[in-house]
């Protein structure tokens, strides 16, 4: 804290609580030259570049009156990637041979087994990647020297990750909702920043008529489509003439085509449609302490706006706008976080949770966002 400062600091307004500063124009440098040294090193200089851009975002993200610090190293990130290969990725390998090789001898019950038991696997440890991830990550932000994290390793986070998505996806997939949220209250309660906790008790049942657009979307599309071709053919049978049957047929192949297309656009829509609305409630439910809770703005548009500018910007520039997603993303996520109530850095002090020695190796192997 400043000398001199008040030991409580308000937030008032979310203008006055999370602020982005940066500018691509100082971004780019960072972006080009990661690019060619991770190309230069066949993809290993990725963990180094990756470092490289959380220093410079997070020192350009302003949380009320000191920027945040990212303390992370790409070591850390190099040889967790390493450690999932050699505990986790090679053995699975090898027991997917082995189910290969039973197959082979005609023991498929035994390796249709097998293979449940590893996507079993697969799926807990995506769970816990998740959860170590949002632990390291925590562990690694600094604000006014102070850092998160939590005591709780994710073993049972894992697990709760199996039985509830389990349980969501078995109900003919209409519980997920419930598990996605009940999910993120149980990874957050375990979280903590300096000595406070979070804790979030968000509800999933304002969500269920946006998922049960997302949910119903493929069959009224399909209905849609099917009615709609039916039609067309019909009047390509009324017609008779054969010239312009055949014609027609050809049309109606490329109608069928763009219908294709646009099914899955339309699907994605409605996705980002429950995704947005998924997003401010769970963060509006999200408390750090007694005193201090959290809220996004981020409305269906921006999303669309987002991902809108994304796609013209890597088809405009032939792919290569794509290293600059990593700057788009995490400016329009500051830029609509919001933060309210009164923090005091005396009260707050430094976290006693243990610091991870690796990085995210589990969530880099799974493809996954730790938010």
């Amino acid at each position: 804290m400043p000398d001199g400062g008040d030991p409580a600091e308000a937030v008032d307004a979310p203008a006055s609580a999370f602020v982005f500063e940066g500018s691509w124009r100082e971004f780019a440098p960072i972006a080009f030259t990661n690019l060619l040294l991770t190309i230069v090193t066949l993809g290993i200089y990725r963990f180094w570049a990756t470092t490289r851009e959380r220093q410079y975002l997070w020192s350009r993200s302003r949380f009320i009156d000191e920027h945040l610090e990212w303390t992370g190293t790409g070591k850390e990130l190099f040889f967790g990637f390493l450690l999932v290969t050699v505990l986790i990725l090679v053995p699975f390998g090898v027991i997917q041979l082995i189910a290969q090789g039973l197959i082979f001898r005609g023991q498929g019950g035994i390796a249709a087994g097998v293979f449940i038991a590893m996507f079993g696997l697969l799926f807990y440890f995506s769970g816990v990647a998740r959860f170590r991830a949002l632990r390291y990550r925590l562990g690694r932000t600094h604000w006014r020297g102070i850092r998160g994290g939590s005591h709780d390793p994710g073993i049972r986070y894992g697990l709760s990750h199996m039985w509830k998505y389990a349980l969501g996806y078995g109900a003919i997939g209409l519980m997920v909702p419930w598990a996605m949220v009940s999910l993120w209250n149980e990874r957050w309660a375990h979280m903590s920043f300096g000595q406070l906790r979070f804790r979030s008790e968000a509800d999933f049942s304002p969500l269920m008529k946006r998922y049960l657009l997302f949910y119903l979307a493929p069959l009224i599309l399909l209905i849609v489509g099917f009615l709609g071709i039916g039609a067309i053919a019909l009047g390509i049978g009324a017609a008779g003439d054969f010239d312009r049957e055949e014609l027609a047929w050809g049309a109606l192949g490329g109608l069928i085509a763009i219908g294709f297309v646009a099914f899955y656009l339309l699907w994605g829509l409605a996705y980002l449609f429950f995704y947005a609305k998924y997003l401010r409630v769970v963060i509006s439910e999200m408390r750090l302490g007694d005193d201090i809770s959290f809220g996004f703005s981020a409305s269906t548009k921006d999303w669309f706006r987002l991902i809108l500018g994304d796609a013209g910007l890597v088809l405009v520039t032939l792919g290569v706008g794509w290293i600059f997603l990593s700057y788009r993303h995490w400016k329009f996520f500051i830029t609509h976080l919001e933060a309210y109530g009164v923090i005091d850095p005396e009260i707050l002090m430094q976290s006693d949770t243990p610091m991870a020695r690796h990085g995210e190796g589990l969530l880099d192997a799974f493809d996954m966002g730790a938010i």
